[in-house]
This record gives structure tokens, sequence and C-alpha cells, in this order.
């Protein structure tokens, strides 16, 4: 598997043009693109629109077919594959390398979008007018990259590329609200294996379900299930784990034959301060009182 340290060695190995900025590559596909087979890592971010003819993207776990009008948001060290990949229509990449964003209050920023966690299959699908705001910055950054650069170029650029992932972050709060049939689907299927995660004794066995394990039983990335499942309920994965779990707590407490350790037990906790912790700070009173109070 390659990896790209810098843009100029990626462009030699695709047979690029060399880029206009050593820290920021523009890439645009106006017709039909071959791509061929890729499977590499880098140093930079990538935000592209693509258009698929034919092939297969393949990032995280999880692969992406042909498809159109699609983002895709990959960050520094991600491993990608390419197989056969061909590009119609018009599309455009934008690589900027971590070190561009030394600096400027998008080093930091660029940490809260989760979308560069997501899935190939979690990819953003925009509707005509989404695709014109994000292609009308895409221009200004192009006209910008391609003049003369100076000392207020970076700063120009790294706005629009800031103002590409607030749209990008609205668009999809957007596709959540659209899709809320999936949605209510995912939230459904969450609640059932946590649910079946409790009722097979899984939770004494192998501990209290984390967010990743979740996330793989409904073929998501943790990242994505958590944005989706907070759009949809107003709360995110653990704390839906959390809510599921002190649910349970307090039914088993209502029971005069079980003490608090063998019910943090039961539940997967391995630290009985943790338990009570967590149960007082969803209930406002600790497991011994809740039970002392239901008993009276």
């Amino acid at each position: 598997m390659h990896h790209f340290k810098n843009l100029s060695d990626m462009h030699r190995y695709n047979g690029f043009p060399v880029p206009e900025n050593p820290m920021l590559s523009l890439l645009r596909c106006n017709q039909t693109c071959s791509f061929g087979n890729r499977e590499f890592t880098t140093d930079f971010y990538m935000i592209a629109l693509k258009k698929m003819k034919s092939g297969v993207i393949v990032y995280g776990r999880t692969r992406y077919d042909a498809d159109s009008g699609s983002m895709y948001f990959t960050k520094p060290r991600q491993a990608i594959e390419m197989r056969d990949l061909e590009l119609e229509e018009d599309g455009f990449a934008i690589y900027i390398h971590e070190d561009y964003l030394n600096g400027h209050p998008l080093h930091s920023e660029i940490q809260n979008y989760n979308y560069f966690d997501y899935e190939t299959n979690e990819a953003l699908h925009l509707s005509p007018k989404e695709e014109q705001i994000l292609w009308d910055l895409y221009g200004k950054i192009e006209t910008e990259y391609n003049n003369n650069q100076d000392e207020y170029s970076r700063e120009i650029i790294l706005a629009h590329i800031d103002s590409i992932l607030k749209y990008s972050q609205r668009f999809y709060k957007r596709q959540f609200i659209n899709r809320a049939e999936i949605s209510g689907k995912v939230v459904s299927r969450f609640n059932h294996s946590l649910s079946e995660y409790f009722q097979s004794g899984l939770m004494t066995k192998q501990g209290l379900p984390t967010v990743k394990f979740m996330a793989d039983q409904l073929n998501t990335s943790s990242r994505y299930l958590s944005d989706l499942l907070k759009q949809e309920t107003g709360k995110t994965a653990i704390e839906l784990i959390h809510y599921f779990l002190i649910s349970e707590a307090k039914n088993l407490l209502k029971g005069a034959d079980i003490n608090v350790a063998e019910i943090a037990y039961t539940l997967g906790f391995e630290n009985l301060p943790y338990f009570s912790r967590l149960f007082k700070k969803e209930t406002g009173v600790s497991p011994v009182q809740f039970k002392k109070q239901y008993l009276n």
C-alpha cells in the first residue's frame, strides 16, 4: 500500500499535473476519468464530489458502488482503495495537507466534523440546489488557486473550505431528516440489539456494550450512528446505551432478592463505584437509595 506524505508524489504517481501549491491540490474531472486500481494512505484531507460511472471506492470497512451526486470526506492516514474506478460528468477533489491548516482555526475545527469518520455507504447525497452551492464555493477556491497566490490566498481559500464543511454539515442533517424512515429503522434496530445483548447474558460475559460494538451490529460507523441517533432521538449512542442500562438497573433494583453489586455485575459493570456514579448522575439518587425508596 502506498503512503503519500506530500501532494507532489501523489500527483506524479497518478500522472496528474504538478500542484500549484505544495500543500493544497485541486483536481477536476469534467469528462470521463479513469483511475484503475489504487490502494493508498495519505497525510491529506480529501473533500470530493464524485459522479461514478463504474468501479468501487473502499475506505473504512465498506465499499461504495456507482451512484451520482455524492460527497466524500477522508482524513489523513485513512486507507483508501479504488478498483476500476471511472468518473463521469463533472466532479472535483480538494486535497489539503494537514500542515496547510497549521495556525488556522480550521486546524482544530475540522476535528468536529464527524463525517470524516463516516463509511463510504454513508456518503452525502446532494440535491441539485445543494450541489450548485458547493460548486459555487469550489469555483471561488479554484479561481484563487489558479491566480498568483499571495499572502491573502491561504486565508481566502480556507474560508471557502470552511464554508464547504459547514454546508456539508447542514446537508447531512437534511439527509438524516429526509431519510426518517431509514433512521427510524436504525433506532429500532439499535434498541433491539441492546435488548438482545442483555437478554443473551453477553453483558455478564463480555461487559458493557460499546458504541463501536453497536455500530458493528448495525453495519455503520460509530460517528454516523451517533449523529443519526442524535438527530432522531436527541441523544447520542452512548447516552442511549446509558439510558438502557439505567432502565434495566431500575427494574432489577425493585427485586428484594438481589443486591446492588449483583445488579452491577449482571449489567456488565466491572467497577461498582462507576455503576453507582452513573446511576446517580442519571436519576439523582444512588442505587441503594433508589432501592430503599421503592421497598419503603
